[in-house]
């Protein structure tokens, strides 16, 4: 009897108000179909999903829908009404993608504030938060020295894998790109001076954007053609210390043509493009290192030889 106590007295408090029950969470289950979340004006609306992203809002609503994300937890607010829209959360990590399809409407009266979501992945348990280190280093320790990891046992070089993944976030949709983890997007410099990159070739060079996996580094350059010709791209043209290099495509088409544009992606090993270029060695003055004396005398030599000529 003395069992029923507590239970009893916990049931009547909370019946009455003075002591609160924790806030139910939806789970949503991510299976490559969108995920919606409706949203109410004026309310603000959580969405776990455990792992650090970038989030994709469209210019039409940008002004009407505050979004902020921190520590694995995004939070939407819309201030105004908002059709049917689909936001992109793409895995910093991996770069997998999450589409959630959002809609914002007024609030009705007596309406139930919105509960918080949480998004796992299909095969997940709904009922765990994952920990991608904890499972990480369990997998580890269940593997032992004999099996292969995930590095290990990779089936194609890093340089393929990393080639393939940068054509894909350039060529094809965000949502059906290849997710690769480890590989993680890393700064580029969009001013850097590529001239030395095709010094055989008339063709603009500028760097867009590059991905690092383990100890290589893959940038993508735009390649543009400046002739009226068309022209054949080879790899043994560039010049630089290269892992491997690849065209999108073997040819470039006359400038102001569809064609007169391509990408070629370049593998570095340890560090990124900047330092993989050759240096530009400038013009020499063999006067800059004569003594004062010496240089002064061959600049008298000259005018000399310059009035004989003229007369």
């Amino acid at each position: 009897m003395k069992r029923l106590v507590l239970p009893a007295v916990a049931g009547l408090l909370l019946s009455l108000g003075l002591i609160s029950a924790s806030q139910a969470v939806e789970i949503l289950r991510w299976e490559r179909l969108p995920l919606a979340v409706p949203l109410v004006v004026g309310q603000e609306r959580v969405v776990f999903i455990d792992r650090n992203v970038r989030i994709g809002v469209p210019e039409s609503i940008g002004e009407h829908l505050r979004v902020q994300s921190a520590g694995g937890a995004i939070y939407l607010r819309a201030s105004e009404p908002i059709p049917p829209t689909r936001l992109q959360l793409q895995d910093v990590e991996s770069g997998a993608l999450i589409l959630l399809d959002i809609a914002a409407e007024p609030a009705t009266a007596g309406q139930a504030p919105l509960e918080p979501v949480r998004i796992v992945e299909g095969d997940a348990p709904a009922g765990r938060r994952r920990d991608q280190a904890g499972d990480a280093a369990n997998a580890d320790e269940a593997s032992g020295p004999g099996t292969p990891t995930a590095t290990t046992g990779r089936a194609s070089p890093v340089s393929v894998v990393l080639t393939r993944y940068a054509a894909q976030n350039l060529y094809v949709p965000l949502r059906t790109v290849e997710p690769v983890a480890g590989i993680v997007r890393v700064s580029l410099r969009r001013d850097l001076a590529l001239d030395s990159l095709l010094p055989t070739l008339p063709v603009r060079a500028q760097a867009l954007a590059a991905w690092r996996l383990e100890d290589q580094w893959v940038t993508a350059v735009r390649l543009s053609n400046a002739s009226a010709r068309w022209l054949e791209l080879d790899p043994r043209a560039l010049q630089g210390d290269f892992v491997a290099a690849t065209f999108q495509h073997p040819t470039l088409g006359p400038a102001g043509r569809s064609a007169d544009t391509t990408v070629v992606y370049l593998v570095t090993r340890s560090h990124g493009l900047a330092e993989s270029l050759l240096p530009v060695v400038a013009p020499i003055d063999a006067m800059v290192n004569l003594p004062p004396a010496a240089a002064a005398g061959q600049a008298d030599g000259r005018r000399e030889k310059e009035a004989r000529d003229e007369e």
